[in-house]
């Protein structure tokens, strides 16, 4: 029995589980309490904007290659289904960790630590996610478009291929220094935000 079928369904309600998580990071930004130093107490949250800009643009560039990548599918089947199921449960979930960040990122010691480092890990899950859902539908071009050249199927598998790995050094450096740390992955972030030649095509 074919199970194939298409990948509108499948979009839509990605598109609308990452608008979800995006628009609630802006929740992790508190209001200050009543205070006549207003303006100190506005750049003593300053973790919080760290957080929302750094989960801001890592969701956003998640969502933008991963409509990238749908729009190369000819189908999708029950696999891909379950596959981009579990990437969206951590999307969802980076909320959290953003808010941990947020909240003890400017405590210093084993907190500030180990929040960082549990932001990291969030961050290695969606990047192994994301790179189980490509490998799936590019091994054999099982899923995609005939029309798709090869090259852009191969171009597409070298950048994806050391997001793991880059993720998990910018969560090791948490152990030395857990500023770095988030700081590194806004920065990976803002460079995968560049679009490779794949993307344009």
């Amino acid at each position: 029995m074919d199970e194939t079928m298409g990948t509108g369904r499948l979009e839509a309600f990605s598109d609308g589980v990452f608008a979800i998580a995006i628009t609630l990071l802006i929740l992790e930004i508190r209001v200050p309490p009543h205070s006549h130093e207003l303006g100190h107490a506005l750049l003593h949250i300053w973790p919080s904007y760290l957080a929302y800009a750094t989960s801001f643009f890592s969701i956003g560039v998640m969502w933008v290659n991963h409509h990238a990548i749908f729009r190369k599918l000819a189908r999708a089947d029950h696999t891909l289904l379950f596959l981009n199921t579990l990437l969206l449960l951590v999307v969802a979930f980076v909320p959290f960790p953003t808010r941990l960040v947020a909240e003890y990122l400017r405590e210093g010691g084993g907190a500030e630590r180990a929040a960082a480092i549990f932001y990291g890990s969030t961050a290695i899950a969606l990047a192994v996610f994301f790179n189980a859902l490509w490998r799936y539908v590019s091994r054999g071009r099982r899923l995609i478009d005939a029309q798709v050249p090869q090259e852009v199927v191969d171009d597409i598998t070298r950048t994806f291929r050391p997001g793991i790995a880059i993720y998990a050094a910018a969560t090791a450096i948490a152990f030395l220094s857990p500023l770095a740390s988030v700081a590194m992955f806004l920065a990976i972030a803002v460079f995968f935000a560049v679009p490779p030649a794949w993307l344009r095509r």
